[in-house]
Protein backbone atom coordinates (compact mmCIF):
# COMPACT_ATOMS: atom_id res chain seq x y z
CA UNK A 1 0.00 0.00 0.00
CA UNK A 2 1.66 3.22 -0.88
CA UNK A 3 0.71 6.73 0.80
CA UNK A 4 0.43 9.70 -1.30
CA UNK A 5 0.39 12.90 0.27
CA UNK A 6 0.24 16.50 -1.41
CA UNK A 7 2.37 19.15 -0.20
CA UNK A 8 2.39 21.90 -2.43
CA UNK A 9 -0.16 23.72 -3.52
CA UNK A 10 -1.68 24.71 -7.68
CA UNK A 11 -0.94 28.12 -7.97
CA UNK A 12 0.71 28.70 -11.42
CA UNK A 13 0.46 24.92 -12.22
CA UNK A 14 -0.66 23.22 -15.30
CA UNK A 15 -4.24 22.27 -15.84
CA UNK A 16 -2.61 18.25 -17.07
CA UNK A 17 -1.52 18.15 -13.37
CA UNK A 18 -3.99 19.63 -11.66
CA UNK A 19 -6.27 17.51 -13.47
CA UNK A 20 -4.08 14.51 -11.67
CA UNK A 21 -4.15 15.72 -8.53
CA UNK A 22 -8.17 15.80 -8.02
CA UNK A 23 -8.37 12.80 -10.22
CA UNK A 24 -6.00 11.31 -6.87
CA UNK A 25 -8.84 12.93 -4.81
CA UNK A 26 -5.89 15.04 -3.59
CA UNK A 27 -8.08 18.64 -3.67
CA UNK A 28 -5.88 20.75 -0.97
CA UNK A 29 -2.33 20.50 0.71
CA UNK A 30 -1.60 18.27 3.09
CA UNK A 31 -3.96 15.53 2.19
CA UNK A 32 -2.81 12.22 2.37
CA UNK A 33 -4.50 8.99 0.57
CA UNK A 34 -3.82 5.40 0.15
CA UNK A 35 -3.57 3.69 -3.09
CA UNK A 36 -2.17 0.34 -4.75
CA UNK A 37 0.92 0.16 -6.40
CA UNK A 38 -1.02 0.34 -9.54
CA UNK A 39 -1.29 3.70 -9.72
CA UNK A 40 2.45 4.61 -9.92
CA UNK A 41 2.29 6.38 -13.46
CA UNK A 42 -0.17 9.26 -11.88
CA UNK A 43 2.14 9.84 -9.01
CA UNK A 44 5.23 10.07 -11.22
CA UNK A 45 3.03 13.09 -12.93
CA UNK A 46 2.74 14.83 -9.89
CA UNK A 47 5.69 13.68 -8.29
CA UNK A 48 7.09 17.81 -7.87
CA UNK A 49 3.73 18.13 -5.44
CA UNK A 50 3.52 15.39 -3.43
CA UNK A 51 5.56 13.08 -1.24
CA UNK A 52 4.98 9.46 -1.65
CA UNK A 53 6.38 6.02 0.02
CA UNK A 54 5.00 2.51 1.33
CA UNK A 55 3.66 2.85 4.25
CA UNK A 56 3.86 0.29 7.18
CA UNK A 57 1.39 -2.52 9.00
CA UNK A 58 0.77 -0.05 11.85
CA UNK A 59 -0.15 2.77 10.10
CA UNK A 60 -1.71 1.31 7.28
CA UNK A 61 -4.34 -0.26 9.61
CA UNK A 62 -5.20 2.78 11.46
CA UNK A 63 -6.10 4.23 8.14
CA UNK A 64 -7.69 1.47 6.81
CA UNK A 65 -11.10 2.29 5.30
CA UNK A 66 -10.97 6.10 5.43
CA UNK A 67 -10.88 7.72 1.92
CA UNK A 68 -8.64 11.36 1.96
CA UNK A 69 -7.10 11.88 5.52
CA UNK A 70 -6.55 15.28 6.53
CA UNK A 71 -3.06 15.97 8.07
CA UNK A 72 -1.78 18.81 9.83
CA UNK A 73 1.38 20.21 8.63
CA UNK A 74 4.52 18.33 10.38
CA UNK A 75 5.98 19.43 13.29
CA UNK A 76 9.11 20.89 13.18
CA UNK A 77 8.24 22.26 9.95
CA UNK A 78 9.16 21.04 6.08
CA UNK A 79 12.39 21.11 4.79
CA UNK A 80 12.12 22.28 1.88
CA UNK A 81 9.04 22.44 -0.85
CA UNK A 82 11.18 22.96 -3.33
CA UNK A 83 13.51 19.93 -3.56
CA UNK A 84 13.41 16.21 -4.00
CA UNK A 85 14.02 13.71 -0.98
CA UNK A 86 16.35 13.43 1.12
CA UNK A 87 17.17 17.44 0.89
CA UNK A 88 13.55 18.08 0.59
CA UNK A 89 10.25 16.46 0.96
CA UNK A 90 8.83 16.14 -2.62
CA UNK A 91 8.79 12.93 -4.52
CA UNK A 92 9.46 9.42 -3.23
CA UNK A 93 10.54 8.47 0.58
CA UNK A 94 9.88 5.00 0.19
CA UNK A 95 9.98 3.86 3.85
CA UNK A 96 10.64 7.34 5.45
CA UNK A 97 7.25 8.54 4.39
CA UNK A 98 6.08 6.94 7.96
CA UNK A 99 8.14 9.30 9.79
CA UNK A 100 6.47 12.26 7.79
CA UNK A 101 3.16 10.78 8.78
CA UNK A 102 3.74 10.36 12.22
CA UNK A 103 5.12 13.97 12.41
CA UNK A 104 1.78 15.23 10.72
CA UNK A 105 -0.16 13.29 13.23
Amino acid sequence: MLAVIRIRGTVEVSEKIRNALDSLGLRKTNNMILIDEKIKSVIKKVNSHVAWGELDKELEKKFAGAGVVRLSPPKGGFKSLKKSYPKGDLGYRGPAINDLIKKMM
